[in-house]
């Protein structure tokens, strides 16, 4: 029997689970016993859920994907900028809180950072430029797994635990760690993270 496009996404999502690369938690407790070493991110937290360090920090694949017009796109970091992948669903509600604080980012700050927002859940354009017509996200740069790009890198490089997800990847092409959840990246906490990792070039 033919699966559907949603229960092969859930079935990549649980095998991203099960072979995930390790990841160090940088909790606010471990943070602050280091006395502000500069080798660890200052704390950034969004509901339960916090920025967590990825390690081995493997390299960002380019991802073969397709922009809301049906156009082939292939998505690379940029050397010396900070690109944050965003993973989300049009069936996820945070979502819908999520998007558009990521389009402010990406509008307050086109000269120091790129935002990819890639949805995963359907490959129907016209279902998902209805789900982003209702949201404030004009700045930024949306795109469809249409070739299972994403979906293959989830296996390796972008362990998807959750909707939204977003991950940093550092101005050396390496993805830095992830925060699960709508996140206040215009938070002066959001800034601060960005600050480290732009500093570390």
């Amino acid at each position: 029997m033919r699966e559907t496009p949603r229960e092969v996404g859930a079935a990549l999502t649980r095998r991203s689970l099960l072979i995930a690369a390790p990841a160090i938690l940088v909790s606010p407790r471990a943070s602050r016993a280091q006395g502000g070493n500069p080798a660890w991110p200052p704390v950034f937290e969004t509901g339960r859920s916090q920025f967590t360090q990825v390690r081995p920090r493997a390299a960002m694949p380019p991802l073969r994907l397709q922009d809301l017009h049906g156009k082939d796109a292939l998505v690379t970091a940029k050397p010396g900028r900070i690109t944050l992948i965003n993973f989300w669903a049009t069936w996820c509600a945070a979502c819908r809180l999520d998007l558009p604080v990521l389009a402010s980012l990406a509008g307050s700050q086109r000269d120091q950072l790129d935002v990819v927002a890639i949805c995963t859940d359907t490959k129907d354009l016209r279902k998902i430029r209805t789900f982003l017509g209702g949201l404030a996200v004009q700045n930024l740069a949306c795109y469809v797994d249409t070739y299972g790009a994403a979906a293959e890198a989830s296996i390796s490089v972008f362990t998807l635990i959750g909707m939204p997800i977003t991950y940093l990847v550092g101005t050396s092409n390496r993805v830095e760690g992830y925060i699960a959840g709508a996140a206040e990246w215009l938070s002066p906490a959001g800034a601060r993270l960005l600050t480290f990792y732009r500093e570390q070039a």
